[in-house]
């Protein structure tokens, strides 16, 4: 279906002149896109957004859960006055979560501003057990926390790089420790122990020669999204991380905005982690978000340990100030209404089973071939590819080819929606695709997503091979 639209865009994002191609729908799996003046009605959402998708779109229940949070919904500002919605929200991921891990959230609107408050959070909690010399912050190379200057500023990318003159002091203040990054990294021979114990050396010696009195908060992503492609920690790598931590009385911290809340769980919960450390080694603050609302609202969170808390109440036993919409009592309960859903229709265990179907399934498919994809890595609903010229150097296109959004075009014609980005192997070089569908996904719905990404890839290898590029 052709459609004749206005092109100029009022909207100053993306593209500032124009459009970007608009969503007219969805249900479920699908969504319709006006792209170009043309309607596509079957684009399978392989990315959901930004991996921000869990029940699908259209659900048939989410307007009785708006229209329930409605009826009882007045605004109230949080430093002043609470709401039940933002208690039971709390206390539903706390109690679906490892027992004794976390004791207290904070509830914002979006990643960027969970990890600012976190930061704000740990500052304050060192101030309130008499430990101020703490506020050097390690996160690691090739990160992404956010996009406001203070969570730039403990991410280390080319978004970030943009910005460098105004954010924070990256020499004395934000730290940075080396990417793990085992596709690239890891030495021929070398296991993934060894791997995990080089890096948490590396770890140990920034925190020494930074003097460990000082450092205030380790904060890793537990599975990264756009920055580096969803790449497993090596075995032993967070555990290591969190012995670290102890040793020195330092602060461990894991982003989950992208990966967590359900969408990289094997227990059928919320927490990505999960896959990796006990709940002894459970992390101290934890940021969470996207799928969190499943897209319909804009909520995320921080997670609280009983450590922290402690030295809270012990303390002042207050936070002074507050965000304008933190804790908003229509955005707690439909993300509760949501989350209770997810729960109840098994589907988080429904997602990191099909997910992992999925990326075994592209990998068989892509990897045997003769094509451009070098890798295929993730966890549960949450996975990506990496392209390169060549499989047996990894050597990557070059930037100017820009292979990742020539591919997210491609898999766009070809019916699917996923996210392309570059630059994650030196803020110019590296192309990568992340997938992350809803949790409703089916094994028809796992075979459309390898039909599709498949032929998008043997489509854009044959279109480089005649370009003289592959």
């Amino acid at each position: 279906m052709t459609v004749t639209t206005d092109n100029d865009s009022y909207v100053f994002q993306g593209l500032i002149d124009r459009k970007l191609p608009e969503v007219q729908g969805g249900k479920g799996c699908k969504i319709i896109v006006e792209k170009n003046g043309k309607v596509h009605e079957d684009i399978f959402d392989g990315i959901t957004g930004a991996a921000v998708g869990a029940l699908g779109w259209g659900d048939e229940d989410i307007h009785g859960i708006m229209s329930e949070a409605a009826k009882t919904h007045t605004y109230t500002f949080p430093s002043l006055i609470g709401n039940p919605q933002s208690e039971e929200l709390a206390k539903f991921y706390i109690d679906n979560s490892p027992e004794g891990v976390f004791a207290s959230a904070l509830w914002c609107c979006s990643g960027s501003e969970a990890n600012e408050n976190a930061m704000k959070i740990i500052r304050q909690y060192q101030v309130e057990r008499g430990q101020s010399k703490r506020t050097k912050i390690i996160s690691r190379e090739s990160s992404y926390h956010g996009f406001t200057l203070g969570a730039l500023s403990i991410s280390h990318n080319p978004r970030a790089e943009q910005f460098k003159e105004i954010l924070l002091d990256q020499k004395e203040l934000c730290l940075k420790m080396p990417v793990c990054y085992p596709y690239r990294f890891m030495k021929k021979g070398e296991t993934e122990e060894e791997y995990s114990a080089r890096l948490i050396d590396s770890l140990e010696k920034l925190i020494l020669d930074n003097d460990p009195t000082t450092i205030s908060v380790v904060l890793v992503e537990t599975l990264p999204g756009s920055s580096l492609g969803t790449t497993p920690p090596p075995k032993g790598y967070l555990s290591g991380i969190r012995r670290i931590c102890n040793k020195y009385d330092i602060v461990f911290m894991l982003d989950e905005v992208m990966c967590g809340t359900g969408r990289s769980n094997p227990n059928g919960k919320l927490n990505c982690w999960e896959n990796f450390l006990t709940p002894e080694e459970a992390p101290d603050i934890q940021s969470v978000g996207k799928t969190l609302g499943s897209g319909y609202v804009t909520i995320a969170g921080v997670l609280v340990s009983p450590k922290i808390k402690k030295a809270y109440v012990e303390g002042t036993n207050m936070v002074i100030g507050s965000h304008t919409y933190a804790s908003h009592g229509f955005n707690c309960a439909v993300a509760l209404g949501v989350q209770k859903k997810i729960l109840g229709n098994g589907l988080t265990k429904n997602i990191f089973e099909k997910g992992n179907l999925m990326g075994a399934k592209l990998q068989e498919a892509l990897l045997k071939e003769d094509n451009i994809v070098g890798d295929v890595r993730g966890i549960g609903g949450f996975w990506s590819l990496e392209f390169v010229k060549d499989r047996a150097t990894k050597e990557p296109f070059p930037y100017k080819t820009d292979v990742a959004h020539r591919f997210e075009a491609i898999c766009f014609e070809n019916g699917i929606n996923v996210m392309g980005m570059q630059g994650n192997i030196d803020f110019v070089s590296g192309d990568i695709a992340l997938l992350a569908p809803s949790f409703i996904i089916t094994e028809d719905d796992v075979a459309t997503i390898v039909e599709r990404v498949t032929k998008s890839v043997n489509d854009l290898t044959a279109e480089l091979k005649a370009e003289g590029l592959f």
